[in-house]
Parts: structure tokens; sequence; C-alpha cells
């Protein structure tokens, strides 16, 4: 398992807006500049984030991004898996029910779901506000 681009820079951005979280919409453009991220790639982020219903968007004057939920309420595991789709480290765990014919056979399988476990409960342990600020006691909404 490895996250990509997207996964760690959709993260960098949950907690930049969480730093921001009491200064309204934050315009894009500005989330592109501190982070080093292009305005092209970063829209992209952006939208499966506020799909997601992790952030919210508003455009025209005054618009941008702004989180949808506070910061103690949206784990690393969420946004990552958001961005990634999936944390399982072998392919045959990416589908739920196994679809391996191998699966009743396999004398692997549980060290693969011991792993996917653990990474998405540490993940999951973790939260936005964890990695912005040290705590929980700031809140956007």
């Amino acid at each position: 398992m490895k996250i990509s681009t997207k996964g760690r820079y959709a993260l960098r951005v949950m907690i930049d807006l969480a730093e921001r979280c009491g200064d309204g919409y934050i315009k894009l453009t500005d989330i592109a500049e501190r982070q080093d991220i292009s305005e092209k790639y970063l829209e992209g982020i952006l939208a499966s984030m506020t799909k997601a219903g992790l952030l919210q968007g508003l455009r025209g004057k005054g618009g941008g991004y702004r989180l949808a939920l506070s910061p103690d309420s949206i784990t690393a595991g969420r946004v990552i898996r958001e961005a990634e789709g999936t944390l399982a480290p072998v392919s045959c765990l990416e589908a739920s029910p196994n679809n391996c014919p191998r699966a009743a056979d396999c004398k692997t399988l549980p060290l693969w779901q011991g792993l996917e476990k653990t990474v998405n409960a540490y993940l999951d342990s973790v939260t936005i506000a964890d990695l912005a600020c040290g705590g929980a006691d700031n809140y956007c909404i």
C-alpha cells in the first residue's frame, strides 16, 4: 500500500482549511499557493472532498471552500479513503465480499486482513484537528 500524491495533498488541504476555519470561505488560489499544488490538480481534490461531504464550496465573489464538519470529526482515514478509494494492502481485499477463488484456502489472507484493519484503525484514530493544532478544541461550525 502506498498513499498517492492525491491522498497526501487531500490531507494537506484539509489541514490547511482547519487552520483557517474561522476565516470563512478560502479561495482555491490561496490554498494552491500555500500548499504549492497546481490549481487544476487542486480543483479535482476539492471536488472529491466536497462530494464526500467533507467540504462546502461557494461560487462567486467571496466564494471558496471551507470544512463542512468540525476538524475533530474528520479523520485522516476518511480523507485518505475518499481520495484513494481503498487502503487495502492486496487487491483481493478491495471488493466485499472477497471474490478470490483461493480465499478459502489462502494462508496469507488473515495477515492482509489484519494489516488492513490496523492501518485503518490507526488512520481513523487521528483527526484533522490533531494534525492541525494538536487537539480537538477548534471548531469550524
